[in-house]
């Protein structure tokens, strides 16, 4: 079956959330110690979560969670059209610059441009309608993302050719309960890999860097890692999807916005994962602690299901996650009447 195209799983006028993949190609530890050649490349992590960072004060789109492996990515993205829209000509040709600047400084960072220089970008009102657009692009995010990495391994190994596989995965997440399911997913990856056995140790996962941020606001003491890179959580959006926090934009620059994506607050969130890791790790449902119970009825879910959900993900949905409710909505925006569930094709209207 052809792949669907990217112009009818994002709306670009619409506010949505999406799960990308982005694999390295032939599936290689190209992010890792590699087990046939022994090289080892973590190094990479460190680049794709600082780049990541850069990039979520630069595009109009808002960074939910992530895990960086040893041979591929997750990341959950929320496009921000409503706040793309309010930028100025100045602000639309800054962020543009930051980009793909004309200079840059020994260290390869963007030159401060000069006045002139933004005048420039802003003179064709065309193209600045065309780059405003692109910075609210996911499309656009994910190639400014796995480029410069290619470009720098391919630098790195004295070589030529792709380093990730040719398109990235693109999921939608259509309702708070496929958005809650995978971003356990993506927390949980290191995991699940046997990478990590806790959500405090799996380096380069969102998770991690809300925890030790969370720890560092309570002064608590700060531990070693293993990288040389600190857990910082004011560049991902909030999990807490607070009324006043709507539409507003990021005042700060790291980030696009202040909204979260979750009706939940940051400790419970982290019950979730902590839970749902143990549950996953052990090869059974188990018995909920009282303290969770609530949230669980909250969300309408069953225990015994949402750790099969969770552990499923990927086989279970494929094109687009979501109730059945949300799924027949999705296929009516596209005009469908089928959307494809994990391997099979579901009808969804009559």
């Amino acid at each position: 079956m052809p792949r669907v195209p990217r112009s009818e799983l994002i709306a670009k006028d619409e506010v949505g959330l999406f799960h990308c993949i982005q694999r390295c190609v032939r599936r290689a530890w190209l992010c890792g110690q590699d087990p046939y050649t022994g090289k080892n490349y973590d190094h990479r992590k460190v680049q794709i979560r600082q780049r990541l960072e850069f990039l979520a004060g630069q595009f109009g789109i808002d960074v939910c969670s992530y895990a960086v492996m040893t041979n591929h990515l997750h990341v959950i993205l929320r496009n921000r059209p409503d706040i793309v829209s309010e930028w100025s000509g100045e602000e639309v040709a800054r962020r543009w610059w930051n980009l793909f600047p004309a200079r840059r400084d020994e260290d390869g960072n963007p030159e401060v441009p000069y006045d002139h220089e933004l005048k420039m970008l802003m003179a064709d009102a065309k193209v600045l309608t065309e780059r405003r657009e692109r910075l609210g692009s996911i499309s656009w995010f994910m190639r400014c993302l796995a480029e410069p990495i290619a470009r720098q391994a391919n630098k790195e190994d004295e070589c030529t050719g792709r380093f990730w596989e040719g398109r990235f995965k693109c999921q939608p997440l259509l309702d708070e309960t496929a958005i809650l399911a995978c971003s356990v997913y993506v927390d949980l990856n290191p995991i699940r890999a046997k990478v990590a056995d806790a959500p405090e140790t799996s380096e380069f996962t969102s998770a991690h860097d809300r925890i030790h941020a969370r720890r560092a606001r309570q002064g608590k003491p700060r531990r070693r890692y293993r990288f040389s890179i600190t857990p910082r959580d004011n560049w991902l959006a909030p999990i807490e999807l607070a009324r006043e926090a709507g539409s507003t934009p990021s005042g700060t620059g790291k980030r696009a916005s202040n909204k979260g994506f979750l009706p939940m607050k940051l400790a419970e969130y982290l019950r979730v994962v902590e839970w749902t890791g143990r549950q996953i790790a052990r090869g059974k449902a188990g018995s909920i602690p009282r303290h969770l119970a609530p949230l669980f009825e909250r969300v309408d879910l069953d225990p015994a299901f949402w750790v099969e959900m969770v552990r499923n993900y990927k086989r279970w949905f494929r094109s687009a996650a979501g109730t059945p409710a949300s799924l027949a909505l999705e296929a009516t925006r596209r005009g469908q009447s089928w959307l494809q569930c994990g391997s099979a094709t579901v009808a969804l209207t009559a």
